[in-house]
């Protein structure tokens, strides 16, 4: 149920732009190196609605590939709940997902699934276990589609999460929520339809799915997916609005002649993780613009954001969206605690896991993130990490993790910088980084760090890695630093 008011916020037709009469072009949207016009992937997609209707759950191989957007714009189109299924998932986790999902069918690009040998065979060597069938998409095809809009409070999309804590979950996204989180940046970001959206973001995650591909069929923006988010590819696309993650965007700065490239675009977007100080300056620099940094996860979509009118500092992720509320649960004394949201972009639950929706809220219903944040006088938020990882608990004091990872970050030898708490028996906690970084000692680090920020932030310890463990989207992977 949406608090009185809210409901503006949504409009109908979830993919607004492919419903309208509004001018189209030839080349709408480009999936790594394929144009494809709004009215030709209406069509396709109304093949894939008209094969699919009546399942009860669909999942789709999302690769990035035209192929892809087909699928899960044909699923949204028959109102079949679309599952996607990262490409280089393993047999255990393709196979976990696909029956912990109900999904009946599998839909693949031409060929098949491909890759791998999944439990139960199935085209291209990858099926999807048994009673999945796999069903390949012809992006030449063509049907009309002409039912009903679905309902708007019907699950979207099932998005699994990373899985850090057991197996992943399946987070019920609806329609309305995606609506009013796209809704909601549009109006953060200036999005209209005169923009060209550029990223080359995984379409199995929120940020390239759900905004980088699906905003652009809502706003009705060009759409460019660039296979890779390779640099050189970036500075070919000729976005005016650009997506990506901090290993995209500390890959851009680090070539100038990539990143100069951005100067005649209009905004340039990072999310999934803390963008580094270093890299924000660096980028402002080369490309004369200051990078918006927005907030979310799998559960809540987008909550908060930098405005494209706002004020942009290193380290901040703006204000809430239209008709969402947050709050921060602190100790008495402390600036900084875990956040919680409420509005319209939240989740409905956790597939089959009713145990584990309820103990996501609090008793007056609002989302536990996990994340540890701070708000500021203006109300712009500060992501200081996660609650499980990145609240350290030191000689009395309570410590962001990511504060001290952005003093690493601002040594000119330091690379990469990821911060956890190990136990003490002085302490409770003490402070450990782990570093790639050349040409640089441990005490010169701890030093460093001392002069930056209060003393008692400093590392006592430091480990030096040839590289931090990361995912699919850039962040990095605590759980899998080695031992202290």
């Amino acid at each position: 149920m949406l608090p009185e008011g809210e409901e503006t916020l949504v409009s109908k037709v979830l993919l607004a732009a492919l419903a309208s009469a509004g001018e189209d072009r030839p080349d709408g949207l480009t999936i790594a190196g394929r144009p494809c016009s709004r009215e030709e992937l209406l069509g396709a997609a109304g093949a894939v609605a008209a094969r699919i209707a009546g399942a009860p759950v669909v999942a789709v191989r999302a690769e990035a590939t035209l192929e892809t957007v087909v699928a899960v714009v044909g699923g949204l189109l028959a109102g079949v709940p679309v599952v996607p299924l990262p490409p280089d998932s393993g047999p255990a986790e393709r196979d976990h997902i696909l029956r912990d999902s109900g999904a009946t069918l599998l839909l693949t690009g031409p060929g098949g699934a491909g890759g791998g040998t999944g439990p139960g065979g199935g085209a291209g060597g990858q099926g999807g276990g048994q009673g999945v069938e796999v069903v390949p998409v012809d992006a030449a095809e063509r049907a009309d589609w002409a039912k009903p809009e679905p309902d708007e409070a019907a699950t979207a999309l099932i998005l699994y999460t990373s899985g850090t804590t057991g197996a992943p979950k399946g987070a019920l996204i609806s329609r309305r929520a995606v609506a009013a989180g796209l809704d909601g940046l549009a109006d953060a970001w200036a999005w209209t339809p005169d923009d060209t959206l550029a990223h080359g973001l995984p379409l199995f995650h929120v940020h390239g799915l759900v905004l980088g591909v699906l905003g652009a069929l809502r706003v009705g923006s060009r759409l460019v997916h660039t296979g890779r988010p390779r640099p050189q590819a970036y500075a070919a696309a000729g976005g005016t609005l650009y997506f990506g993650v901090p290993t995209v965007w500390s890959r851009v700065a680090g070539d100038p002649a990539a990143a100069r490239a951005l100067r005649d675009a209009r905004l340039l977007v990072s999310g999934s993780a803390p963008l580094p100080t270093p890299v924000f300056r660096e980028l402002a620099e080369l490309t004369g613009h200051q990078v918006v940094e927005r907030y979310g996860m799998t559960e809540t979509l987008i909550t908060v954001a930098t405005r494209a009118d706002g004020e942009r500092r290193p380290g901040h992720v703006g204000v809430p969206l239209p008709g969402v509320r947050t709050r921060i649960v602190t100790e008495s004394g402390v600036e900084i605690g875990e956040l919680e949201v409420t509005g319209p972009t939240l989740f409905d639950g956790y597939l089959n896991r009713p145990e584990a929706t309820a103990a996501s809220y609090t008793a007056d219903g609002w989302f536990r993130t996990g994340d540890i944040a701070a708000v500021g006088p203006d109300g712009t938020h500060r992501i200081v990490g996660r609650a499980s990882t990145d609240m350290i608990k030191s000689g009395g004091y309570r410590i962001g993790a990511g504060e001290v990872e952005n003093a690493l970050l601002d040594h000119p030898a330091v690379r990469e910088a990821a911060v956890v708490g190990a136990p003490h028996e002085d302490l409770g906690q003490e402070i450990v980084a782990y570093v790639v970084a050349d040409g640089v000692g441990e005490a010169e680090l701890i030093d460093f760090v001392a002069g930056h920020l209060s003393a008692h932030k400093r590392p006592r310890k430091v480990r030096f890695l040839e590289a931090l463990p990361r995912n699919a989207m850039g962040k990095p992977q605590k759980r899998l630093l080695p031992p202290v």
